[in-house]
């Protein structure tokens, strides 16, 4: 008698991010096999058009999983998403539930990332591992004992709001000096203008006609890569800010691994190399305890998507 073979799921995942939509269809080997991308709205109806549209076009699923960036109930409600400000307590999953007329899961953005590089990326067989978004802000997300963190709301890893100089830039969270003002993208962008109006970055501002406002992160990492010293500068001060919340979150949870993630990670030399130097030089008693080993996400941009896909049911209930 011929034994029958078990039929995988079929999991379809969607990443909200600030500017687009990201959704994948997966395979039997969990690999990616179709990819649509549509612009994210910042109304809610139409973000809740965008999502019914995205899934019904990557097709029928067993599992159909949303990852949006903010503070997420476990009931999938969004609270709030300070980088889509229009967006706040939307219910999403019942929305979706109610149009889609199938179960939905919806989780925090970086919380979907570190399900994805735990089961199939950079964190795969870590029991203790906490991952890092390095986006236009700071997103983050938290494996203790091999179990995701959630908190006692779903609010778990809002770590680029971790307060680390009450006095510094604002924040769009409505408070100032959050780690995320001097480690992210934006941060960068910020440094580097600063820089520009300082005198440092004569080069960067004559690439940009004199305009400070111009310059840009990209401009401070392109400068970097020609040998720019203002430039390399200004990376190695982003390197420490960004180690600062690292060394923070090591004292708080102790991993075994940190897991960076985000379009900054990809200038391993210009960025990474960096944030490794200064982790050593601030972390607390250096020389007696091991320390967590920096890896870079595998998965890249898809992350989220993937680990939408890989949400089961009863993450949101």
């Amino acid at each position: 008698m011929t034994g029958s073979v078990a039929r995988m799921p079929c999991r379809v995942g969607i990443d909200v991010g600030g500017t687009k939509c990201l959704g994948v269809r997966l395979g039997d080997d969990l690999g990616v096999v179709t990819v649509e991308l549509r612009p994210t709205p910042g109304d809610p109806e139409e973000l809740v058009d965008t999502l019914c549209e995205l899934s019904l076009t990557l097709g029928p699923a067993d599992t159909l999983g949303i990852g949006v960036p903010g503070l997420v109930t476990r009931e999938g409600v969004l609270r709030a998403a300070p980088h889509i400000t229009e967006v706040a307590d939307l219910p999403l999953r019942t929305l979706l539930e109610d149009r889609l007329q199938r179960p939905v899961s919806v989780d925090n953005d970086a919380t979907c990332a570190l399900v994805a590089e735990a089961t199939i990326g950079a964190a795969r067989g870590a029991t203790d591992a906490i991952l890092v978004t390095i986006g236009t802000g700071i997103g983050g997300a938290i494996l203790a004992g091999g179990v995701i963190q959630r908190g006692a709301n779903g609010f778990t890893g809002e770590i680029g709001h971790m307060v680390v100089d009450p006095d510094g830039p604002p924040c769009p969270c409505g408070r100032r000096g959050c780690w995320e003002r001097f480690a992210s993208g934006s941060a960068l962008t910020r440094l580097g203008q600063e820089a520009a109006a300082a005198g440092r970055l004569e080069a960067v501002l004559e690439r940009r006609d004199g305009r400070v406002s111009d310059v840009r992160g990209e401009d401070v990492t392109a400068a970097a890569r020609r040998g720019d010293a203002g430039a390399l500068a200004i990376l190695d001060d982003f390197g420490r800010w960004m180690a600062v919340g690292l060394v923070n979150l090591t004292n708080a949870f102790d991993p075994e691994l940190f897991v960076l993630g985000g379009g900054l990670v990809a200038l391993q030399d210009l960025v990474v190399d960096p944030i490794r130097t200064w982790f050593g030089e601030l972390l607390y008693a250096p020389s007696y305890r091991p320390h967590p080993r920096l890896e870079v996400a595998r998965l890249g941009e898809r992350s989220g998507a993937i680990g939408a896909a890989l949400l089961p049911a009863s993450t949101t209930t």
